[in-house]
C-alpha cells in the first residue's frame, strides 16, 4: 500500500483512540506481513465486538486491562481451514514486540484458543484473531445463520451486542462478506423495530403511576428508584425512535447524549433524577413521555398517535396514554405473527442481568424458554400486571 493511500485512509476514517491504534497496526504491521507471505489471499480486517474503543468511548483508564494493538482478520470458509494456522504462525513469528508504545503480546480472556481452528476461530498470545464471519457471529451473537435471521434471532440478541457488531471499523474487506453481514445487522427490520417500540411504551405503562403512588404513601426512596427506572426506559425509547442501538449501562448516558434529540430531554431527565418532591418528580417523567410521543410522530413512525398526559383513572397521578400509543404502534405491524406476540419485546427489554446480556447463548436460551411458556397474547389495551388495575380497565388517562 502506498504512503499516500495509507494517509488518505487514516484521514478518511477519522477515528481515534484504540480504534486508531488498531487501524495503524493493521496498515503498518499486519497487512504488509500478509501481502508478503500470502500474496493473493483475500481477507477482511476490522476491529468490532467487545471493548470500549469499538464504541469510541475509551479513555486512558481503558488501558488498565486487555489493552494493546488488536484486530480481527476474517477469511472465507473455503480459505480458513487451509490458511489459518499457517497465517497465525507467520504472525506469531513476524509481528514486532511493541507497536505505538504498547506491547503486542498481552492477555485477553475473550481471545479464542488456537485449538478452536475447526470451529472457524484461532487466537494466539497477541491481539490478532482469525475468524470466519459465521464463526464470529456464532461466538458473539449465538447466531447460526448469518443470512436468514428469524424474528426469534433478532429478539434474542441484546442491542448492546448488535451495536458491538456494527460499530468499530472495517479496514479492508476483499470478499465483502463482513461488510454485508454488518449491513444486515445495521438496523432492525421495520416490523421488528415497530414491535420493540410498542413493547417499550407498554413497559413504561406498567410502572409510570408508581412514582406518585409510592411518594403519596411517604416512600420517597421507592418513588426515586421507580423514577430512575423510568428515566432509563425513556432513554431506551429514544434510542428506538432514532433507530439506534443502545449500549450497555456503562456507556448508556454517553451514547444517549450523542443522539440528535438528546438535548430536548436533558432538562426533563435531570428533573426526574433531581426532584425532591414526589409531585414534581412525577411531572418530569410525564414531560419525557410527551416529548417522546411528539418525537415519534416527527420521525414518521407508522401508527404514532399524539401523547396525552392526565390522571391515572380516579387517582391523582400523572400518566401518559401508554396503552393507546403501544396499541396503535402494534396495529401498524404488517407481519401478523409478530403483531400477535405479547408486548414484552426483545431480551434486553425483559432482563438486564449481565449474565444474560453479556452471554449470547444465555440470552437465546432465556428467550427460547419464554416463548415455550408464553401465554396467549392479550388483546391490545388489556392484561394484568403492575400498573393495570383490572383486565377491563385501560391505563389511558382520563382528560
Amino acid at each position: 500500500m502506498s504512503d499516500f493511500y495509507r494517509s488518505a485512509m487514516l484521514a478518511f476514517t477519522m477515528i481515534s483512540g484504540g480504534l486508531s491504534l488498531a487501524q495503524r497496526y493493521f496498515l503498518d504491521c499486519v497487512e504488509p506481513i500478509i501481502i508478503q507471505h500470502f500474496p493473493g489471499l483475500r481477507f477482511a480486517a476490522a476491529l468490532i465486538g467487545d471493548g470500549s474503543e469499538v464504541l469510541g468511548f475509551d479513555t486512558d483508564q481503558s488501558t488498565d486491562h486487555d489493552w494493546g494493538p488488536r484486530l480481527q482478520l476474517f477469511l472465507s470458509s473455503e480459505d480458513f481451514g487451509g490458511a489459518a494456522l499457517e497465517l497465525m504462525a507467520t504472525l506469531d513469528r513476524e509481528l514486532p514486540e511493541t507497536f505505538g508504545g504498547w506491547p503486542v503480546r498481552f492477555g485477553d480472556h475473550d481471545r479464542p484458543a488456537r485449538e478452536a481452528i475447526a470451529a472457524g476461530a484461532c487466537g494466539s498470545d497477541h491481539g490478532v484473531e482469525l475468524f470466519t464471519v459465521a464463526a464470529w457471529a456464532r461466538l458473539h451473537l449465538a447466531l447460526g445463520d448469518v443470512e436468514g435471521m428469524s424474528t426469534a434471532d433478532w429478539l434474542a440478541i441484546p442491542e448492546q451486542s448488535l451495536l458491538a457488531a456494527t460499530a468499530g471499523a472495517v479496514f479492508r474487506d476483499d470478499p465483502g462478506e463482513l461488510t454485508a453481514f454488518r449491513a444486515r445487522l445495521a438496523a432492525y427490520p421495520d416490523d421488528l423495530w415497530q414491535y420493540k417500540l410498542a413493547s417499550q411504551w407498554w413497559r413504561i405503562g406498567e410502572e409510570q403511576a408508581f412514582v406518585g403512588r409510592a411518594g403519596d404513601v411517604g416512600d420517597d426512596l421507592g418513588s426515586r428508584i421507580i423514577a430512575a427506572r423510568l428515566a432509563r426506559d425513556v432513554m431506551h425509547l429514544v434510542f428506538l425512535i432514532e433507530r439506534r442501538y443502545a449500549p450497555y449501562a456503562k456507556w448508556l448516558g454517553s451514547a444517549f447524549q450523542a443522539l440528535g434529540s438528546a438535548p430536548q430531554f436533558a432538562d426533563a431527565l435531570a428533573r426526574v433524577l433531581g426532584a425532591d418532591d414526589w409531585r414534581a418528580r412525577e411531572a418530569a417523567p410525564a414531560d419525557c413521555y410527551r416529548l417522546a410521543g411528539v418525537l415519534q410522530i416527527a420521525h414518521g413512525t407508522p401508527g404514532a398517535i399524539a401523547p396525552r398526559i392526565g390522571p391515572y383513572h380516579d387517582r391523582p397521578y400523572s400518566v401518559v396514554n401508554a396503552d393507546e400509543i403501544a396499541s396503535a404502534l402494534r396495529a401498524a405491524i404488517i407481519d401478523p405473527s409478530l403483531r400477535d406476540l405479547p408486548l414484552v419485546g426483545g431480551v434486553d427489554q425483559i432482563a438486564d442481568n449481565v449474565a444474560i446480556l453479556a452471554h449470547p447463548g444465555h440470552a437465546r436460551s432465556m428467550m427460547r424458554g419464554l416463548r415455550a411458556n408464553s401465554p396467549s397474547p392479550a388483546p391490545p389495551g388489556e392484561g394484568r400486571g403492575p400498573g393495570r388495575r383490572s383486565r377491563s380497565e385501560s391505563k389511558t388517562p382520563k382528560l
